[in-house]
């Protein structure tokens, strides 16, 4: 199985492939998708959808889980934001990839066992669950997300 996780994002969108075999997790891809703040929304979008598409492509993902937008007290960030997850989703659709979306408690939970986990036990519990020392916010949380859909996988 293999489980594409996402972090939306419009500067930043993070990635992560999972590969899950004999119940063993092995991070085959991950990193950011950037667009340059000098586009305009529009063409940052495009640039969004068609990175998103050739990751998708290369791996061919199971499933795919994305984080629900949280609530922001700027207002202009999380309609960008907001617009960055309907093209993602748009992707994952015309791939045929199944997608879920999860909320940041619920991925906190699922990854460091309490939904108040700050960004550091989150990171040193990617840390620990792969064996490997992710430095970019962005990346982490999609790996966080992703292993989120591997323990909802497993309960079902």
């Amino acid at each position: 199985m293999i489980i594409l996780g996402i972090d939306p994002g419009i500067e930043r969108c993070g990635f992560a492939v999972l590969g899950i075999e004999n119940n063993k997790t092995k991070l085959l891809d991950c990193g950011c998708i950037r667009t340059p703040k000098e586009l305009s929304l529009s063409e940052r979008l495009a640039m969004l959808h068609t990175d998103l598409r050739e990751v998708i492509t290369t791996w061919k993902p199971t499933t795919a889980a994305v984080e629900e937008l949280f609530f922001s007290k700027n207002t202009k960030t999380a309609l960008t934001v907001a617009h960055a997850r309907g093209v993602i989703l748009l992707a994952l659709e015309e791939s045929k990839v199944p997608a879920r979306t999860f909320n940041p408690l619920t991925i906190k939970q699922a990854v460091c066992g309490v939904s108040s986990a700050d960004k550091k036990q989150v990171q040193k519990m990617v840390q620990y669950e792969l064996g490997l020392h992710i430095k970019s916010d962005d990346t982490v949380d999609a790996i966080a997300i992703a292993l989120c859909m591997k323990a909802h996988l497993k309960r079902l």
